[in-house]
């Protein structure tokens, strides 16, 4: 467990250290940003989804699970909403934080302790989750925005949110891909491979660097209680179901690791576009980070 996690986190404070130490800036974070979602993690999921296999490896009741907790705690999340009369502003980004995951801490930990095979099922994974999610996260900004939107514009939006998330794509092109059972030109697969070494690494870095405790601001209060969601409800809502699914050793560990995983920066993204509380936001995304090192040990020392 510490060879695994704390490499992943040591990535995570030499961020923070550089950008507290002016090594780095906001311009160069927000590049990194961009470089890692739009060219290097796309291209790591493909490399990895897309290399011949006798199958995917993805197991059905994985997917079962995953997606019934992600709704389960999306319901209750609304439910929360309503009992404590949550402004409807703070809405899309409170929701956010108790579903949503970060792609790049999932794939870092699931290489370091389950290795390539795992990847690639994580990878697929991804493939289905990141739309459904979207649609949930989607759906309740917009409901909750305050803006009179046509039932046409919801549509729009929406699918314009999944078809041009560049993960979803590359996650399909290597499924596709991999169904030609068709080894990468080596020339590709080498310049694959140097793309996905920077991917990992960018991006726990440039997660690091944008972590700042002075963000929490006044929205301490409602950034821990989509935490609560995240790291005590949804895990436990998941082991009930890999229970009663009897979900196999594996994939059990690849989705309690999931159940682990602080919330997704697209959290700030959607809720700056979709007139939500992108301070919300950013608390439940810094909390959670900072908070998911106790996560993903305790997932990785009690199933892993």
């Amino acid at each position: 467990m510490l060879n695994s996690v704390v490499p992943i986190f040591a990535l995570i404070a030499l961020g923070c250290l550089l950008k507290r130490l002016s090594m780095i800036d906001d311009a160069f974070l927000q590049v990194s940003d961009r470089l890692v979602y739009f060219i290097f993690f796309p291209a790591l999921l493909f490399w990895k989804i897309g290399k011949p296999a006798p199958s995917l490896g993805l197991d059905a009741n994985l997917v079962t699970v995953t997606t019934g907790a992600v709704i389960i705690v999306f319901v209750l999340s609304l439910v929360f909403v309503y009992a404590a009369r949550v402004p409807d502003r703070d809405v899309g980004a409170f929701c956010q934080g108790c579903f949503r995951f970060n792609t790049y801490i999932g794939i870092a930990v699931i290489l370091a302790v389950l290795g390539e095979s795992a990847v690639r099922v994580f990878g697929v994974l991804v493939g289905i989750l990141i739309p459904l999610i979207n649609v949930m996260a989607v759906s309740t900004l917009i409901w909750f925005s305050g803006e009179s939107y046509s039932w046409s514009e919801r549509l729009r939006m929406l699918v314009i949110s999944i078809i041009s998330n560049p993960l979803i794509i590359a996650c399909a092109l290597g499924m596709a891909y991999s169904q030609l059972r068709m080894p990468f030109p080596v020339f590709i697969d080498n310049t694959l491979a140097f793309m996905s070494m920077l991917a990992l690494p960018m991006a726990l870095i440039s997660i690091g660097g944008s972590l700042t405790l002075a963000k929490l601001g006044g929205h301490l209060r409602l950034a821990l209680v989509a935490t609560v969601f995240k790291f005590v409800v949804m895990p436990v809502t998941g082991y009930l179901l890999i229970k009663l699914f009897n979900v196999p050793g594996t994939a059990a560990c690849i989705a309690m690791i999931y159940f682990a995983l602080p919330t997704s920066p697209a959290n700030y993204i959607l809720s700056q576009q979709l007139h939500s509380n992108p301070d919300l936001a950013g608390s439940a995304i810094i909390l959670s980070t900072i908070l998911s090192i106790v996560s993903i040990s305790v997932v990785l020392l009690l199933f892993c």
